[in-house]
């Protein structure tokens, strides 16, 4: 025998048929693509405008954010690292860092003010 059979024949029509129309299928018509409908509520459609790019709203909430990022990293942490350098390790002032307060007695004289402490009142109880 040689040659195919009539039916290896008709199935291999059908096969070919079947791959051009798969083939056909995958072009696209002028219709395509179905965009999907538009958002209907009022917050569907803020947020569908606010999240476009070039938007306004997004440019001045990236610059807000740099500049809040910018202003973190470049002002507020270095000022609170020196000013923390700075009173607890450079501070020249008397008493300016206390960190033990210097006993006072009656009859001394305070730093500050030049005030002189009293003496203690007496005292005519027991305890």
């Amino acid at each position: 025998m040689s040659g195919y059979t009539a039916d290896e024949k008709l199935r291999f029509q059908q096969i070919t048929k079947l791959r051009r129309q798969w083939l056909k299928d995958q072009e696209l018509s002028p219709r395509e693509p179905v965009l999907p409908a538009k958002p209907g509520s009022v917050i569907d459609r803020f947020w569908t405008r606010f999240l476009e790019p070039k938007s306004l709203w997004r440019l001045y909430t990236h610059k807000a954010y740099r500049g809040g990022v910018f202003a973190l990293k470049r002002v507020l942490i270095p000022a609170w690292l020196v000013h923390y350098y700075v009173k607890y390790h450079v501070a020249a002032k008397p008493y300016g860092i206390v960190e033990l307060k210097p006993k006072l007695f009656p009859g001394d004289t305070i730093l500050e003010t030049g005030e002189v402490v009293p003496d203690l009142p007496e005292s005519h109880g027991h305890h």
